[in-house]
């Protein structure tokens, strides 16, 4: 280490060595020249040794090319985080999204972006190989850069849930840099013309909410821009999951998916990414999307997946079609008035209402006097026990017929993804998940387009009151349990609350849902007479 210090020195300094060699040095004088001069190189010496320890700080990444950085706020510290360039120098991210239409012309591509909170993806293209039954899953590079390093990375949505992280496979990207007349060792099993996109089904996967938002939306998201032409190659891989998503995967893809662990065949690809994008909870941003694709296309795709042929051709994304139609032309108050007595005098048939329990935690606890509520205020009431092996045609089925969805904050909220647009959604929140409630469920359904109203459970409504004094903080201010984080709010709110709803206070709120519905059912019947005309 001193040696190479010592020959920053002089790599540093040799102009001012050489003129210090050259000063003339008086008789009298020279011994303060000469400690003037060690001075100086001791100095010299720390300047050069405190550039070394900076160039290779790990707050400071570095490149010989520019790139972009991109800064992180974690809870600890705060880190400039900078993309890998690619060969010509552009963000990895304009790779994965697809904005430069650069041909492989040589070398082959890798680069990552590990700039973003919640996911970290790579990015391949080339002469790409699978390596099977390897432990720790393997891909190859052949023919990269020079410059190519070796990536770890974990291709799951939750980056930064270090607990949950842990229990990922990671999958280690290898570059292999051939010489010339040099071919890779490895022949190919299945040779793909399409890329690939690689991505976990471990961790939450078994939890609905966690199935759809760190899974099938993200999938959504990165695979958009292949339109179907692209394989899914899947580490974790669970069979019913694939089952159960038969449907909503063939949607995505053309092709049939791969399980990474288990297909002992070598696959062969030229362009591949490792990992998912992730705009939010259950949320598609259409200003990161390619086209300003949203949620309602994922609702859309839904409804191709869980649909069968004859019921898509017949009622295709009417509602999305009405709803659109609806925002220029304002039906009058008295065209509203003849479709409400129309509907009021002439209905053949209730409102419904798709009522989802619990069985475990949250649990309403008079499910039949909710029902008798209902009905007294004119809906039928439908009610589902959804579990994991509930087919997904059999919810849909449920709720395309559906005017409202009711259910108590939890993973069964999901389903609203299936409702139709224009539909309402009332979601019973539990003490101290008001904030869990709107983030996760109250903003998505929004944006999907659904109507959004929220039965709030009060004090004496929660089981809880039965396990606190009256005073407690846990049932006065949550806000003081909710501060000491994720885990300990799902501790006392979600896993130890069950809910017995005030049926007078709860028939306030199905009066105005009753009313809201009938508005919204003549709203769209108008608009629809009014747009034919």
């Amino acid at each position: 280490m001193f040696k190479r210090q010592k020959g920053k020195i002089k790599s540093l300094c040799p102009a001012f060595l050489r003129k210090s060699n050259s000063l003339p040095l008086e008789k009298e004088g020279k011994p303060h020249s000469i400690h003037r001069l060690l001075l100086l190189l001791i100095l010299a010496f720390y300047s050069a040794a405190s550039v070394f320890r900076l160039a290779n700080s790990p707050i400071i990444r570095h490149s010989d090319s520019d790139s972009e950085i991109k800064t992180h706020f974690s809870n600890i510290a705060l880190h400039a985080r900078r993309e890998k360039p690619s060969r010509a120098s552009l963000p990895c991210s304009a790779l994965i999204n697809g904005e430069t239409d650069e041909t492989n012309s040589g070398d082959g591509v890798l680069c990552c972006d590990r700039s973003h909170y919640r996911t970290d993806l790579c990015y391949m293209r080339g002469d790409i190989r699978t390596e099977p039954a390897s432990n720790p899953a393997n891909i190859f590079l052949y023919g990269a850069q020079q410059e190519a390093v070796t990536e770890k990375i974990k291709p799951y949505t939750r980056k930064f849930e270090e607990g949950i992280m842990n229990s990922i496979e990671e999958v280690t990207i290898n570059p292999n840099i051939l010489l010339a007349n040099q071919t890779a060792s490895d022949m190919c099993d299945v040779v793909h013309d399409v890329p690939a996109i690689v991505f976990s089904t471990g961790g939450y996967t078994g939890n609905l909410y966690h199935e759809f938002s760190d899974g099938l939306i993200p999938l959504y998201i990165t695979s958009k821009r292949f339109e179907k032409e692209v394989v899914f190659v899947v580490l974790e891989y669970h069979r019913w999951w694939g089952v159960k998503y038969q449907g909503i995967l063939e949607q995505m893809t053309n092709y049939p998916v791969v399980d990474f662990r288990e297909d002992r065949r070598v696959h062969c690809f030229k362009e591949m990414i490792v990992g998912m994008k992730i705009h939010g909870e259950l949320i598609i941003d259409p200003q990161l999307m390619p086209g300003g694709h949203s949620i309602k296309d994922f609702h859309s795709l839904l409804h191709h997946g869980l649909t069968s042929e004859e019921d898509s051709q017949f009622d295709e994304i009417e509602p999305m079609q009405k709803i659109t139609k609806a925002e220029p032309l304002l039906p009058s108050s008295h065209c509203l008035n003849t479709c409400m007595t129309n509907i009021t005098t002439n209905s053949t048939r209730n409102l419904k209402i798709v009522l989802f329990i619990r069985k475990k935690t949250r649990v309403l606890q008079n499910v039949k006097e909710v029902v008798k509520t209902c009905h007294r205020f004119g809906f039928s009431v439908q009610i589902l026990n959804a579990k994991m092996g509930t087919p997904l045609e059999t919810i849909y089925e449920a709720l395309a017929s559906a005017d409202v969805m009711v259910a108590v904050h939890g993973a069964a909220m999901t389903h609203f993804l299936m409702m139709q647009p224009g539909s309402l959604l009332i979601q019973i929140v539990p003490l101290g998940l008001d904030w869990a409630a709107e983030n996760f469920y109250g903003e998505p359904a929004r944006r999907l387009g659904l109507e959004y109203m929220e039965y709030k459970v009060k004090t004496e409504e929660s089981s809880l009151s039965k396990d606190y004094e009256p005073d407690d903080p846990v049932l006065v201010d949550p806000s003081v349990v909710t501060k000491k984080g994720w885990w300990e709010m799902k501790k006392v709110y979600m896993d130890n609350q069950n809910v017995k709803v005030d049926v007078r206070r709860f028939g306030r709120l199905l009066q105005e849902a009753h009313a809201h519905v009938m508005q919204s059912r003549c709203n769209r019947q108008v608009t629809g007479d009014a747009a034919k005309a």
